[in-house]
């Protein structure tokens, strides 16, 4: 009897999509996810010592959105007009576009 699991196969398809640095940007872009069924994982960073003392803002966060790599075309249309929220650069994509044009 075989495994369906073979050691060569990969499951692991989520990629860094953003950074989120605001609490209502992550509330909008959460509930857009949502609506358009994009599962999605939150991974917190921690603030140091310093930023905790001196950074005045209580609202500002900073996290990062991971999600699948299939769903990252519709993501992006979901996040313009965003704000505080800076989108990786998958430099694939680009090679992507230059395919197409030629």
């Amino acid at each position: 009897m075989s495994s369906i699991i073979q050691d060569d196969q990969v499951f692991n398809n989520e990629v860094s999509f953003c950074r989120v640095y605001s609490e209502e940007s992550k509330k909008i872009l959460e509930e857009r996810f949502l609506a358009n069924r994009i599962s999605y994982f939150i991974d917190w960073q921690e603030q140091s010592f310093l930023q905790r003392i001196f950074g005045g803002n209580k609202n500002k966060i900073l996290c990062t959105i991971r999600i699948n790599r299939q769903d990252v075309d519709r993501a992006r249309e979901l996040v313009s007009g965003l704000e505080n929220i800076k989108l990786r650069d998958f430099g694939d994509r680009k090679k992507d576009k230059k395919d197409k044009k030629k």
